[in-house]
């Protein structure tokens, strides 16, 4: 009696959790795709990249100045016009010049990407919105990013990046 009724509350359970499963919707978007399409982030990677060419001018700019003053302590210590300690000072301002290249090149890397982040960031969260969105009113429980490599196989009719599209206008 008491295996029945063990069997009988374990075949009970086993259907609930398959009725669990069954009623789970799963699907995936590209999102790279999406966030490709979109006329925003062409805006915002043309932005970047006049932003990254301003940096990258001003860089040459002190570098040119720095090679320009480097000539020029060259020239006057092959002359004979400095003398030891005026060559210790002026060597010392050099690298203090080079150092605040150095500086600015790293600075710059970092301004770039927090530029990038300020950039893309609001379009990434409308693109996060609209696969929110879709995915709720569709019905779905999971959805996964194709573009990250994660999924195996999928069927072609659990693919929402072209309702996400769609969503965002596009």
């Amino acid at each position: 009696m008491k295996n029945t009724i063990r069997t009988v509350l374990s075949l009970m359970i086993l259907s609930f959790a398959f009725l669990q499963v069954q009623a789970q919707k799963i699907g995936y978007v590209d999102s790279q795709a999406v966030i490709a399409d979109m006329a925003e982030v062409k805006e915002a990677n043309s932005n970047l990249e006049t932003y990254g060419s301003q940096l990258q001018k001003r860089a040459e700019q002190m570098y040119k100045s720095l090679e320009t003053k480097a000539a020029t302590l060259q020239q006057k210590r092959d002359g004979g016009e400095l003398s030891p300690k005026q060559l210790e000072i002026e060597m010392a301002n050099l690298q203090k010049e080079e150092q605040k290249l150095i500086d600015f090149q790293s600075s710059s890397q970092n301004d770039i990407a927090a530029k990038q982040n300020e950039l893309l960031q609001p379009i990434l969260d409308r693109v996060q919105v609209a696969i929110d969105e879709v995915a709720a009113s569709e019905g779905y429980t999971y959805i996964f990013d194709s573009s990250q490599g994660v999924i195996l196989y999928a069927d072609d009719s659990t693919n929402i990046t072209s309702k996400v599209k769609a969503k965002l206008g596009m």
